[in-house]
């Protein structure tokens, strides 16, 4: 079975990212999950595991955590460790399209920005669905990379986010799976309940609006060399959009729109 490729990287600057993520999405991701008391919670593709460790700290048990990187196992478990949360997270090293995890175990299988990533995004649903007990729920949070819109828009944004978006197809992987995730529980054989948007943006007079603006230029810095080399840009078009990213980010008509794709089944 093909392994996941996830595009970013897991280097100290992109680890860096995520946790500047996790604090822009948690709060809403919390909110959509309704975590309950006592639920037994799996998290696919855990990453640095700052939400499963939220869902954890809710449902008052410990969570599994799957992830296959190495380096990013070893920063989750340094952050738990520092935030005396250790007891609340078990992390476990696998790929999530061989995930060996208990079937019919856990209350909630969840995923975010997971499935965007990997060439089988039905297979790891499968997995998941097998993971939770009749009635348990599955939850998929993933990315449609098409729905973003700045504005103004900086010149050159189109072009470089297209060029961005094709690198995943280089990878096999689907950039636009969050119109999907419903489709994908169905064949999965869980019973789709719900369906909606996390919103991620804001304006520029909000306190949170360098924070998006940031996001978005370090995303495409770190895609850079994979545009690049695959000849969907050139060097120079691509760091004349990234410095008009940041000039569009300092002014003060500015906002930034995107929202999250987010599902929900059950077994």
């Amino acid at each position: 079975m093909a392994e996941s490729r996830y595009i970013h990287g897991t280097a100290p600057d992109e680890q860096a990212r995520l946790s500047r993520l996790n604090q822009l999405l948690n709060d809403a991701a919390l909110r959509e999950l309704r975590i309950r008391p006592g639920d037994r919670i799996v998290d696919f593709g855990c990453g640095l595991a700052q939400l499963t460790r939220a869902m954890a700290r809710q449902a008052g048990v410990r969570a599994v955590g799957l992830e296959r990187s190495a380096e990013q196992i070893a920063e989750a478990v340094r952050q738990a460790r520092s935030e005396g949360e250790a007891d609340l997270l078990e992390m476990r090293e696998s790929d999530v399209l061989g995930a060996a995890v208990e079937e019919a175990s856990y209350d909630l299988a969840h995923a975010r920005f997971v499935l965007e990533h990997v060439p089988d995004p039905l297979a790891v649903v499968r997995a998941m669905t097998r993971a939770v007990r009749p009635g348990g729920r599955i939850v998929l949070q993933d990315d449609d990379h098409d729905v973003l819109r700045i504005w103004p828009e900086p010149p050159g944004l189109r072009a470089l986010w297209q060029a961005y978006m094709r690198t995943y197809d280089r990878l096999g992987n689907d950039p636009i799976v969050g119109r999907r995730l419903v489709a994908l529980l169905h064949e999965a054989g869980a019973r789709p309940v719900r369906s909606t948007w996390l919103f991620f943006g804001a304006c520029a007079g909000e306190e949170s609006f360098p924070a998006f603006v940031e996001n978005l230029h370090s995303i495409l810095e770190f895609a850079r060399e994979a545009i690049v080399s695959a000849g969907l840009l050139g060097r120079e078009e691509v760091d004349e959009t990234l410095a008009q990213i940041q000039r569009v980010g300092k002014r003060p008509d500015s906002a930034f729109w995107y929202a999250v794709a987010y599902a929900e089944g059950i077994r």
